[in-house]
């Protein structure tokens, strides 16, 4: 059905009148949306089965990356491009006069995740197809995802979001393999032929319900899944209120994220990350079992990772299944269990390794408590033994204590691999925050530095700039993201440079239009658009950004003479709906950008936007318009970061700290070719172990920082009184933790610096051009390949080549 314009045409005519019973002349672009996506999938159904068979006959150890979000982002287009099958589409689209790019609009952001862990997942999933690995996502189908974002009256408001409000087209339900969940209840025990067996009894069974979609391999006819899982009541509860029993089971798979800020929040997190992993585990393990009889030998064919610390109860659901449902003894599960599962940790900060109370885990999970416990005892057995009479030590270490179940500690422990996920990361886990696991499992702890699909964020979100980039170099590139490194011979061709400012231009007009529409702000696409745009939290310093615009706009208001070369300033971000102080600096922003874009003083110089609803789709559009990419966390506190990999591979240029990956990208273009200030990592560790940071000193003594802070609270904004007094106490009462005002000289300094360099547009783009020439370095091709040789020890299936031709 593409195997030309003519007959996709034809097929996609009689297939619109099919599906919606209208003419093509009545038909909606929804109607036609649902149209495309359905013959896409039923394109991809014969390779999607072929590649399960031929995983089948190869037999070879497959991957399943468990996680808690998965951005996908919208489908049509990636699944197009990586189908080969684009150009045939768009030219018979083209004829019937439908556009494609307005089609595209048509199919909402899948509300599956929220920030980096998410859209890393769904940049995994693509390079495990695309190289031809097999490897598998297994995730929630959140019916309303984490929210959506409106800005009213410059706060932030949540929706539900309603991605699923005309289904999901990409998607196959699989009720025939839906998993039961037991949850509260008891557990009994007693001996059978000598040993001793555990049953879960009167528990409150869930039904997970899997809905799979293809992930689409490049132009290779590989075909991987993601399992997605809904939640659904059972048809035999027992003793129960059916209306309140029906509402509980569905909350499990109804948003991202739950406020965990009371104990019915924290219950329904945990639920929904033992939902995950159990119904996940029961389907893998009944795949396994019927093409292998032995399970002691699970771990040579199966791969489990956890992506942060929400799917680690994977640990005792997998020693449960060994243990209770399979009969093997407790060593030999145990060995199983460590050698098939790897763990990735994505942060530094110690308030976001999860932990539960142990008076709601043991009652909601009474089986998984029992096992969890046992290997909190063998464990501290094994600290015994290492550190006699430490019990400050074996108490810090310890999975379980002052009645809380530790998720990380239980992810070290039985796992085979902990990485981290950039070089400074992986050091700061292995000399700080985990360092006493470090010296008792050396061998698990490596780096993985974090990569990118440059297929969706250069290939399909800059299609002019890849043109460009095939004309220079070729297109092996989109395979071979690494060969992008041969643009480094054109830094001194000027016909290229001259055309990649010309692209620069047309999607900085682009990005403008569609910030009038979204927010009525007209932008000067001649000014410097710096772009500050990831989740909303405090050490990433969305703070620092703002109060720095303030003293621009201070400035340009009381010296005309200012040398200052115009600049929009764009951000877009989401705050957790119970993270209070984040939502202060929404505010804030969406206050300074009232101000400043209503005062026709400054009318020609600066202008600051709030993009709401920050998503895929939004982004695709942002980094390819953006000049100066905002990375600016407190250093020590970013684990990684992906953003600013996109961002350069787009050719914007990086103004940040030496933080997470930002280190290998100066590695990686130098640093005439990036934008550095503030701290470093071990400054701020030595102030928070040694002490001596004062705030009030630079407020005292930087006349720049002091008025920018009395500004928060002295009427400076109308009708905010008090809004802001919270993030003014954060910056001199609470001794401003992450170093805000003791970085703002710097970060001033470092933007003056920018503004000169900016208008030597032959050095400009010749920097551009550098960090676009060395991002391939940051595909997360790169990162699978290492993931698969060093910790899952997995190898390609041989790949077939796609039916079509782009």
């Amino acid at each position: 059905m593409f195997t030309n314009s003519s007959e996709f045409k034809k097929v996609f005519l009689k297939r619109l009148e099919m599906m919606s019973g209208k003419s093509f002349h009545e038909s909606t672009e929804r109607d036609q949306f649902q149209t495309l996506g359905s013959m896409v999938r039923e394109y991809v159904s014969a390779d999607w089965i072929r590649t399960n068979e031929r995983y089948r006959i190869a037999d070879r150890k497959q991957v399943y990356y468990f996680s808690i979000e998965f951005l996908l982002g919208r489908l049509l287009r990636q699944n197009l491009i990586n189908l080969g099958i684009e150009k045939v589409v768009m030219s018979g689209l083209f004829e019937l006069g439908i556009d494609l790019d307005k089609l595209e609009e048509a199919e909402a952001d899948a509300g599956l995740g929220n920030g980096g862990l998410g859209r890393l997942a769904a940049c995994f999933l693509d390079s495990l197809a695309s190289l031809g690995i097999p490897g598998h996502g297994c995730g929630i189908r959140y019916k309303h995802g984490l929210f959506e974002q409106k800005i009213v009256d410059g706060y932030q408001v949540e929706f539900p979001e309603q991605w699923l409000k005309h289904g999901y087209v990409w998607e196959v339900r699989r009720a025939e393999e839906a998993e039961e969940i037991p949850f509260w209840g008891r557990v009994e025990s007693y001996l059978d032929n000598g040993r001793l067996v555990f049953r879960h009894v009167n528990a409150e069974p869930i039904m997970a319900v899997p809905y799979d979609v293809p992930v689409i391999g490049y132009q290779s006819g590989n075909i991987n899944t993601l399992r997605l899982w809904s939640a659904e009541p059972s048809r035999f509860p027992v003793n129960m209120d059916v209306l309140r029993y029906k509402k509980e089971t569905e909350s499990v798979s109804e948003i991202l994220y739950p406020d965990d800020t009371h104990d019915e929040g924290k219950i329904l997190r945990l639920k929904q990350q033992y939902f995950l992993v159990a119904s996940s585990l029961r389907s893998i393990v009944k795949s396994f079992k019927k093409k292998h009889h032995r399970l002691l030998d699970f771990h040579r064919h199966v791969s489990i990772h956890i992506n942060d610390t929400h799917p680690v109860l994977a640990i005792p659901e997998l020693m449960r299944i060994l243990m209770d449902e399979e009969g093997i003894g407790w060593d030999e599960a145990w060995e199983v269990t460590t050698k098939t599962i790897s763990y990735t940790n994505h942060t530094t900060l110690a308030e976001a390794l999860e932990k539960w109370p142990v008076r709601i885990f043991q009652p909601l999970l009474p089986r998984i408590y029992m096992i969890v416990n046992e290997i909190n005892e063998r464990f501290c057995r094994q600290l015994w033994e290492k550190f006699p009479g430490d019990w400050g030590k074996i108490e810090n270490m310890a999975i379980l204590a002052h009645e809380q179940v530790k998720m990380a500690p239980l992810a070290i422990v039985g796992s085979h691999s902990v990485n981290g996920v950039a070089k400074l990361h992986t050091e700061i886990l292995k000399h700080r925050e985990m360092k006493d696991y470090f010296e008792i499992f050396p061998k698990k702890f490596n780096n993985k530095t974090n990569g990118i699909t440059h297929r969706r964020w250069l290939l399909k979100a800059n299609p002019r700039l890849s043109e460009l980039i095939t004309e220079s170099i070729g297109h092996a590139w989109i395979s071979a993201p690494e060969k992008l490194a041969d643009l480094m011979s054109f830094t001194e061709d000027a016909s290229l440079l001259e055309q990649l400012n010309e692209i620069k231009r047309t999607n900085k007009e682009r990005l403008a239009k569609t910030i009038l529409a979204k927010t009525g702000v007209a932008v000067d696409t001649n000014s410097i658009f710096d772009v500050q745009v990831k989740r909303l939290h405090a050490y990433k310093r969305q703070l620092l950004n703002v109060l720095h615009i303030m003293y621009l706009y201070n400035r340009l208001k009381e010296d005309s003479h200012f040398p200052f070369y115009p600049r929009t300033f764009i951000f877009g971000a989401k705050s957790s709906p119970g993270y209070y102080y984040a939502k202060k600096i929404i505010k804030l922003i969406n206050s300074v950008a009232e101000k400043i874009n209503h005062d026709p003083a400054v009318r020609d110089k600066l202008k600051v936007v709030f993009l709401e609803n920050y998503r895929v789709s939004l982004a695709e559009e942002i980094f390819p318009a953006t000049d100066i990419s905002e990375q600016i966390s407190t250093a020590s506190k970013e684990a990684s970061g992906t953003g600013n990999m996109k961002f350069m591979m787009n050719g914007a240029l990086t103004a940040g700290t030496l933080d997470g990956a930002n280190v290998e990208i100066t590695e990686m273009v130098g640093r005439d070719n990036i934008f550095l200030f503030g701290l470093t990592a071990e400054e701020v560790t030595n102030y928070e172990t040694n002490g001596g940071y004062h705030s009030a000193e630079y407020y005292h003594h930087d006349q720049r920082i002091r008025q920018v802070i009395e500004q928060l609270v002295n009427g400076f904004f109308p009708e905010t009184d008090g809004e802001f007094m919270p993030i003014y106490d954060s910056l001199l009462a609470h001794n401003d933790q992450y170093f805000v005002l003791r970085d703002f000289g710097s970060y001033a300094g470092m933007h003056e610096e920018i503004s000169r360099n900016y208008q030597d547009k032959q050095f400009w783009l010749k920097s551009s051009l550098i960090n676009i020439a060395q991002s391939g370095h940051f595909s997360s091709d790169r990162t699978i390949g290492e993931y698969a040789d060093d910790i899952w020890n997995v190898q390609p299936v041989k790949l077939i080549k796609s039916r079509a031709k782009s």
